[in-house]
């Protein structure tokens, strides 16, 4: 007979739907754990708990797969501090947390916590110099902003390659015109050798059947041929902030607007200062103040010299081929005559030129609006051009050297208030302040033309060079040369002193060219 009341039989029946229960929903997570010491980990990340697991390696993975996960599912990288830390425990029986349940927990934390994001970009690279862009819709603006500063409706526009050698996502830029963007397909098609041999057979088949026939002007189309940029352009694919990213009008005004750039030009064989500033359209005076080594428009200059001018350039160059039809008067190239007996400072023009003239159809290359080359497709000659024929010296000119070691420099060349009576205001040299009897060193090797006492310049030596220039050193104490005597540069030739018009113990220093001085420190190596 059952004894039991239906209440307590009830009762039963609950509490085993319930264990049931607990075990249908909590056994996939139980673990049966050694008891060795901590064998549980209580995970918290930012100081919040995220669940329970086994290991530390475990946590730390699914950490990994949590913030891919949230970066993955925006166009943003999510930043946010990750501070993971674990409460070890030592458990027998342990009910770990779902990875997936912890994964879950991580993003919310790294969510919430998040303080700052980084947008995909790109950065333009153009030679040295960066700008950041938001999209590859702004970096095409960007670079079509380039091209139709020197454009009108030519139809080049950019298109950006994936440069496959490369390991980060990296772009390069490549200009086609409109009309023959369709025909890039073919590139997948037939490569370029490929390409090369069935265009040069073509071609040889051709001349076989068909004489070729010269073209006349009107045979050829004028405009845009070509265009490309002449700076080696890097797109590459970043996160940024958005503080760092530049607006595109911005990036446009930097990018292609004309700014002063400091160029070095190296004087050629037969450059004038004149030349030059025609060449480089720049006002001769500009050059002038911007070289210290050039004191006016008569200056002497040396092949191979480096003067510094400023160009307006902008940060990215362009280049082009046009082909263009005109008529001009045009000069002969210079025929140069060759005197191993003249240094390269002499001159003589011994024809003078006649300016030709010709009709021209002409493929010329600019890099941003500067002519840099011109190919003759066709030339038609109305009269020709007469040559400028210059006979011109290969020998290299002495130098000259500073003719005491140290010292002070009391006095410069020029005008000046006169410091004793009986001198000169217009100083023919420089005064160099110095003990009496420093050694005084042949400028430059040549031959004593005077040696002994100059009147007010006291005791003097005069050496003759062989270009024709004449250097003076004036004031001496002692002579150790004669007249007629051959010197070598930097020879002892005497001694400073304070002899003739003179304030105290000092060098006086002349150069002369055809027979006016000229300042010293000019000239000096």
């Amino acid at each position: 007979m059952n004894n039991r009341s239906p209440k307590k039989q009830l009762a039963r029946m609950k509490y085993g739907f319930w264990v049931i229960l607990f075990c249908a929903l909590l056994l996939p997570s139980y673990k049966k754990l050694e008891y060795t010491g901590a064998n549980t980990y209580e995970v918290f990340l930012n100081g919040t708990s995220v669940g329970k697991l086994e290991d530390e390696e475990t946590a730390k993975q699914c950490l990994k797969k949590a913030r891919r996960e949230l970066n993955v599912a925006s166009d943003e990288l999510v930043l946010a501090g990750t501070d993971l830390t674990f409460t070890a425990k030592e458990e027998i029986i342990g009910i770990l947390s779902d990875e997936a349940d912890v994964i879950k927990n991580m993003k919310s934390v790294i969510e919430r916590d998040s303080k700052e994001t980084m947008e995909r970009a790109y950065t333009v690279k153009i030679g040295q110099y960066s700008i950041n862009l938001e999209s590859t819709d702004a970096v095409i603006e960007l670079l079509q902003a380039a091209l139709d500063k020197y454009q009108d409706d030519e139809g080049y526009t950019p298109v950006l390659d994936l440069d496959k050698n490369r390991e980060l996502t990296v772009l390069k830029p490549s200009v086609y015109k409109e009309d023959t963007k369709e025909d890039l397909t073919l590139r997948g098609i037939l490569d370029s050798e490929a390409q090369s041999g069935i265009a040069f057979y073509m071609e040889e088949a051709l001349a076989d059947i068909e004489p070729s026939v010269e073209k006349d002007f009107a045979d050829y189309e004028q405009g845009i041929t070509g265009m490309d940029f002449k700076d080696s352009i890097e797109v590459v694919e970043c996160y940024l902030p958005n503080s760092e990213l530049t607006p595109i009008e911005t990036a446009i005004k930097e990018v292609t607007e004309d700014k002063a750039t400091p160029t070095i030009y190296e004087v050629a064989s037969g450059d004038t200062l004149s030349e030059i500033s025609e060449k480089v359209n720049i006002p001769m005076d500009d050059i002038i103040a911007m070289n210290d080594s050039v004191e006016n428009e008569f200056s002497t200059l040396q092949i191979g010299q480096e003067l510094t001018i400023t160009i307006p350039k902008p940060k990215l160059a362009v280049k082009r081929t046009v082909q263009k039809y005109y008529e001009e008067d045009y000069e002969a190239e210079i025929i140069y005559v060759d005197n191993d007996e003249w240094y390269t400072t002499d001159m003589k023009t011994l024809q003078e030129p006649s300016a030709g003239h010709h009709n021209v159809m002409a493929l010329i290359t600019y890099i941003n609006d500067d002519e840099t080359e011109v190919e003759y497709l066709k030339e038609d000659v109305t009269y020709e051009a007469v040559a400028k024929i210059v006979e011109r010296g290969t020998k290299i000119p002495p130098t000259y050297i500073k003719p005491i070691s140290g010292g002070r420099l009391s006095s410069g060349f020029g005008r000046r208030k006169a410091p004793k009576a009986g001198a000169s205001t217009y100083h023919k040299g420089v005064d160099w302040a110095t003990a009496t009897g420093t050694p005084v060193y042949a400028s430059s090797g040549g031959v004593v033309a005077k040696a002994g006492w100059g009147s007010g310049y006291g005791y003097v030596v005069y050496i003759n060079h062989p270009d024709g220039r004449q250097t003076r050193y004036g004031h001496l104490s002692r002579v150790l040369v004669s007249a007629g005597q051959s010197v070598s540069q930097g020879q002892r030739i005497a001694l400073s002193g304070n002899t003739g018009v003179s304030t105290g113990p000092h060098l006086h220093f002349e150069i002369l060219i055809n027979g006016t001085q000229v300042n010293p420190l000019n000239y000096l190596n």
